[in-house]
């Protein structure tokens, strides 16, 4: 799994960016290869984040350059500066135990060789 974070700081409205970004962005990552799923958190204080989530980096890297021209195109109007961004590889995922009362998770994430 790789990951992109965004850290947009002196965001007027993060439910609007919110608003907008299902509207628009949303869509163009649904339609992308190994989308795995998208969030926004309202991290007060006027600061946004994103965390977009594929299968692979270079399923991500096939949707940046559209990505990145849509949150400049239909969300600057909404922040000052340039977004911080992290990306990489997860190395470790948990996830909350199964119904059965078994672990689900805990497992290192599989990574190519």
């Amino acid at each position: 799994m790789f990951i992109i974070t965004r850290r947009i700081e002196n965001l007027r409205s993060t439910a609007e960016a919110a608003k907008r970004a299902e509207a628009g962005l949303v869509p163009l990552l649904q339609s992308a290869t190994g989308f795995k799923g998208y969030h926004i958190v309202d991290a007060g204080d006027g600061v946004g984040l994103s965390v977009t989530m594929f299968e692979t980096r270079e399923d991500a890297e096939r949707v940046k350059d559209r990505a990145i021209s849509w949150v400049k195109e239909n969300l600057s109007d909404l922040y000052t500066g340039e977004p911080q961004v992290t990306a990489g590889e997860v190395i470790f995922s948990a996830r909350p135990e199964a119904a059965t009362g078994k672990a689900a998770g805990a497992q290192p994430e599989a990574r190519p060789h």
